[in-house]
């Protein structure tokens, strides 16, 4: 039976603010790469900005509906809720008018209530003629926002329209991207990158009504699944059996039973530069299932066979810029040598050996296991978050795959 709906941390939510300044169509690769770095991008453009930038541009690109009036989805109260559901809101370009606004508190659209409604960091980057970006006025404005600590970029020196030149140029996107990743923490070191995961438990089916599975919840490998599309990777998850959940950014295949799972990762495995086999397969399948349901005193009579080794097979196909990461469930105090056994036999790069011996992992937001590495020290975790050791999971991978790409 389902347990209760997956709940995903924070960290990639991202509220573009758009404002009506001829740069504004640069803020569409800014969108990209901000997309590639992991985030999800509401776009709220002001009203004028659309005279640069149409309203269907920014929906296509982000994926979302966009608004620039408080007086749209009123029941849904936009401003408050995309204040309080962002991690970051960055303004791009800001022209004089709407950085004078955000100075002066004002609320009179979808940015600024918003901005007023977040307690998330800001980044403004300014994009202006220089007599603009240089008048008292907007410079007074700018110290005023750096001191309640928005971080306000500064324009750069370069060609603007027409035939001026000087202070006021939008900044290059890498430079909006660092300041980004430098305020919220957020590094995208699997950008580019093919992640393939596999999440929940399988099912082996006796007859119509029966089959053989077990307690995962998929948490773990999910975890995993989002850490590694918070760190820019393009995520594909095989999801056997688990609990409900929705994880934007990533592509999801479902499957019931551990020969599908097989079918599926093989399939998936070429073009992929990392596997994290979270999945708790099931060892074994009845070697027939039955087309109708088996009398209670039959059940004693079926045959099971074993169920191929997934993480074995498609370790031995792996070629050498590919990485593949394990998980061993053990109830053993030799936990950690079989763990590493078990790693080398089956060809894998990394492994995760659970400490199952409570039962208490099974559905649990927490996890207590050790991460054994071809080229790492043992790592141990005590009953910690299991987004923590997807984090270093991760980071240990995208370590791995930038010394054999390197």
């Amino acid at each position: 039976m389902a347990g209760a709906p997956i709940t995903f941390p924070r960290g990639r939510e991202l509220v573009l603010g758009v404002s009506a300044g001829i740069a504004a169509y640069k803020a569409c690769e800014l969108l990209r790469r901000l997309q590639d770095h992991g985030f999800l991008i509401t776009v709220v453009p002001t009203e004028a900005s659309l005279s640069f930038v149409g309203k269907a541009t920014w929906e296509a690109l982000s994926g979302r509906p966009v608004s620039t009036s408080v007086w749209e989805n009123v029941h849904a109260v936009s401003h408050v809720s995309l204040g309080d559901k962002a991690d970051v809101v960055v303004i791009a370009p800001a022209t004089a008018d709407v950085i004078s606004r955000l100075a002066q508190g004002r609320a009179d659209d979808l940015l600024t209530t918003t901005v007023l409604a977040t307690s998330a960091p800001i980044l403004v980057v300014p994009a202006m003629h220089p007599k603009m970006w240089l008048n008292v006025a907007t410079q007074a404005n700018v110290e005023l926002l750096r001191s309640r600590g928005i971080a306000v970029l500064e324009p750069e020196v370069g060609r603007l329209t027409g035939l001026d030149s000087g202070i006021g140029r939008f900044p290059e996107t890498l430079t909006i991207i660092n300041e980004v990743s430098r305020i919220t923490g957020n590094q995208a070191y699997l950008s580019g990158r093919r992640v393939l995961v596999t999440a929940g438990g399988t099912r082996e089916a006796i007859d119509p009504v029966r089959f053989i599975g077990n307690h995962s919840s998929g948490r773990q490998g999910l975890a995993v699944a989002y850490q590694a599309l918070k760190a820019g990777a393009d995520v594909t998850v095989v999801a056997g059996v688990t609990d409900p959940f929705h994880l934007e950014g990533a592509r999801v295949i479902s499957v019931e039973s551990a020969r599908e799972m097989k079918e599926i990762v093989e399939e998936e495995f070429e073009g992929m530069d990392a596997l994290v086999m979270a999945a708790a397969v099931a060892d074994a399948r009845p070697s027939e299932v039955s087309n109708e349901k088996i009398k209670k005193e039959s059940l004693q009579s079926i045959v099971l066979e074993e169920n191929d080794d997934i993480l074995a097979s498609v370790s031995k196909r792996k070629v050498p810029n590919q990485v593949v990461v394990g998980f061993a469930a053990e109830t053993s105090e030799e936990a950690v040598s079989y763990g590493e056994a078990k790693m080398r036999n089956k060809g894998a790069d990394f492994l995760y050996v659970n400490n199952v011996s409570t039962g208490a992992i099974f559905g649990s937001e927490k996890t207590s296991g050790t991460l054994l590495g071809l080229d790492i020290a043992p790592r141990k975790f005590i009953d910690v978050d299991k987004y923590i050791v997807a984090k270093e999971i991760v980071k240990e991978v995208a370590h791995r795959l930038d010394r054999v790409h390197g």
